[in-house]
C-alpha cells in the first residue's frame, strides 16, 4: 500500500531529512504519535478489505454459538455419568478457544506487513517517509494487532453471553475472565511482534508463511498445556485466579518485549529494500564457527597448551555477565526449595534423629566396584542430558528456558535442607552428601547454564558492529569450546568424586 504522510505532523530530525546530523532521541509520546499515523491508515485500508472483513464477523458471530452448543452437548454427556465438574471445568478451555481462532488472523496480516508490501512493491513510499524505523515498526505491529483483537474480544463477549444467559448458565469466577481475556491479549502480541520480525527479516512471503510454523505451533502446544491448567488446577475456583496462569501471561509479556527488542534492532529501512534472496553458505557458517572455536583474542590458539591458557579465558571473559545472572538465579531457587520446605503443609515426616534401617542397607550396596562403574556413566549422562536440554532449549526462547530447567535441582537442594533442619538431622551430612563433588558439579552447570543463556539471548542485544547473525554464531563457537574444554571433563570428574569420594563419605558416616 502506497503511504502519504503529512509532513506538518513528523519530526524533521530524522536523518532521512537532515543528512549527516545523528537523531535525537525522541520523547515516547512523540513516537507513538508518529507510529500511529501509519497504524491508522493500516487498521482503515484492513476493514476495507472484504477478505480481512469476512473472516472476522464469521469467528465473531458463528464460532461463539458453535462453540456453545459444542459446549452443551459435552455438559450434558458428562453429566449421564454423573461427572458435570469435569463438563465445568472444559468450559473455560472453549471460552479461550473462541478468542484464539480470530487472533490467528493476525498471524497471516503480520506476515504481511513488510514482505508482503515489498512484493508489491508499495513499500518504496512508505520508507521513504522521515518516520524513524522505530514508529515505522510499532506502527506496523499495532496496525496487524487490532482488528484480530476486535474480532477476538467480540466473539468472546457474545460466547460469554450465551454461557450466562443460556441453559448452561455458568458462573465463572471473575478473576477466571480477566485471566482469560488477558491471556488472548499476550497470546495476540506474541504472535503479532514474532510475525512481524519474520515479515521484515524474509524475502519472500512463501518465506514468510513457512516459517509462521514456528510461531504458530509453539503457540498451539501453550494454549494445550494451558487447557490442562485450567482443568487440573487445584486453585481453578480461586477468587484471585489459576496461579500457574498469571505465571503464563507474566512470561509471554517477557517474550513480547524480547521480540519488540529483537525486531526493532535488526529492522532496517535500506536492508530490507536491498535484500532479494537470502543463500545459507553452511561452509562459511561451519568455519566461522570453527574459528570462534579456537580463537584466543585477535589470533587463534596455536596448540592445545595456548588453546587451554589462552582461549578458554578469553571466552570466560565474555561470560561475566551471564553468569553472574545464572548464579543469582540459582540462589534464588535454592531459597525458594528451603522456603517452600518451612510450610507446615509441605513438611516430610523424617525421624528426630537417624535414618531408617533400610535406607542403610541399601547404601552398602552402592559400595561395589560394578554399581560405581555404572554409577560414573549415569550421573554424567544425567547431568549432561540436562544441561544438554536447557542449552537447545535456550536457543529457542531468547535463553529464558535455561535458567527455568537447570535451576530446578536447587530448588529440591533448599526443601532437603529445610527439611533437615526441621526434623533436627545433623547438618555435617547435608555437607557430606552435597561437597565433595558439589566443588566441581555446581561451577560446571553455572558455567553451561551461563553459556546457554547467552546462546539465546545475544540475537537480542548483539555487540555493537556485530550481526545478529555474526553474534550467534560467536557465541556458539564459544559454548562448543566451553563444553568441550570444560563442561564435559568437569560432569566426568564431578561423577568420578561423587561415586568414588561422596558414596563412601555418605555411606561411612550413616554406617558409623
Amino acid at each position: 500500500m502506497t503511504a502519504t504522510m503529512p509532513p506538518t505532523t513528523l519530526s524533521s530530525d530524522n536523518p532521512a531529512v537532515r543528512p549527516g546530523r545523528a537523531a535525537p532521541a525522541r520523547p515516547l509520546r512523540h513516537t507513538l504519535r508518529n507510529a500511529l499515523i501509519i497504524t491508522r491508515r493500516e487498521v482503515r485500508d484492513s476493514f476495507r478489505d472484504w477478505r480481512i472483513i469476512a473472516p472476522i464477523i464469521i469467528l465473531t458471530f458463528f464460532f461463539p454459538f458453535l462453540a456453545q452448543a459444542v459446549a452443551a452437548e459435552f455438559s450434558d454427556f458428562l453429566r449421564s455419568y454423573g461427572a458435570e465438574l469435569i463438563g465445568e471445568r472444559t468450559i473455560p478451555f472453549l471460552l479461550m478457544i473462541v478468542g484464539f481462532f480470530p487472533i490467528s488472523i493476525s498471524l497471516v496480516i503480520a506476515l504481511e506487513t513488510f514482505v508482503g508490501e515489498k512484493e508489491r512493491r508499495s513499500l518504496e513510499p512508505l520508507l521513504s517517509t522521515p518516520l524513524t524505523n522505530t514508529e515505522l515498526y510499532i506502527g506496523k505491529t499495532l496496525a496487524a494487532m487490532i482488528p484480530p483483537l476486535i474480532a477476538s474480544f467480540g466473539g468472546m463477549v457474545v460466547y460469554l453471553t450465551t454461557l450466562l444467559a443460556g441453559e448452561l448458565a455458568w458462573r465463572p469466577p471473575a478473576m477466571l475472565i480477566v485471566q482469560i481475556f488477558l491471556l488472548t491479549i499476550v497470546q495476540a502480541l506474541v504472535m503479532v511482534t514474532g510475525a512481524v520480525v519474520v515479515s521484515s527479516q524474509t524475502t519472500s512471503t512463501r518465506a514468510a508463511n513457512l516459517l509462521a510454523s514456528f510461531i504458530i505451533i509453539p503457540m498451539t502446544l501453550l494454549i494445550n498445556g494451558e487447557s490442562i491448567i485450567m482443568f487440573l488446577a487445584p486453585d481453578a475456583e480461586s477468587p484471585a485466579g489459576i496461579g500457574a496462569l498469571w505465571a503464563i501471561i507474566v512470561g509471554m509479556l517477557v517474550v513480547v518485549l524480547l521480540l519488540l527488542r529483537i525486531g526493532n534492532s535488526l529492522f532496517n529501512r535500506e536492508e530490507l529494500l536491498g535484500r532479494t534472496i537470502d543463500q545459507m553458505n553452511i561452509g562459511s557458517i561451519l568455519r566461522n564457527i570453527a574459528r570462534h572455536f579456537r580463537a584466543a583474542g585477535d589470533k587463534p590458539a596455536r596448540g592445545l597448551v595456548d588453546w587451554y591458557t589462552r582461549a578458554i579465558p578469553y571466552s570466560l571473559r565474555r561470560l561475566k555477565t551471564p553468569a553472574a545472572i545464572t548464579l543469582g538465579v540459582f540462589l534464588v531457587a535454592f531459597a525458594a526449595g528451603f522456603g517452600v520446605g518451612l510450610l507446615p503443609e509441605w513438611r516430610l515426616p523424617l525421624p528426630a534423629s537417624g535414618l531408617a534401617t533400610p535406607a542403610t542397607d541399601l547404601l552398602e550396596g552402592v559400595l561395589t566396584p560394578a554399581f560405581q562403574e555404572q554409577a560414573v556413566l549415569a550421573i554424567v549422562w544425567q547431568n549432561g542430558r540436562i544441561l544438554l536440554a536447557a542449552t537447545l532449549l535456550a536457543f529457542f526462547s531468547f535463553g529464558v528456558l535455561a535458567l527455568i530447567l537447570t535451576p530446578l535441582v536447587y530448588v529440591v537442594l533448599g526443601y532437603i535442607l529445610a527439611q533437615m533442619l526441621l526434623s533436627g538431622q545433623d547438618l555435617l551430612l547435608f555437607l557430606i552428601a552435597l561437597v565433595p563433588h558439589g566443588v566441581v558439579e555446581i561451577p560446571v552447570i553455572v558455567l553451561a547454564t551461563a553459556a546457554a543463556f547467552r546462546l539465546g539471548s545475544v540475537i537480542t542485544r548483539p555487540p555493537a558492529g556485530s550481526t545478529p547473525g555474526a553474534a550467534w554464531t560467536m557465541a556458539l563457537g564459544d559454548t562448543l569450546k566451553l563444553w568441550v574444554g570444560l563442561v564435559v571433563p568437569g560432569l566426568i570428574l564431578a561423577a568420578v568424586l561423587e561415586t568414588y569420594v561422596t558414596f563412601p563419605l555418605v555411606a561411612g558416616y550413616l554406617l558409623r
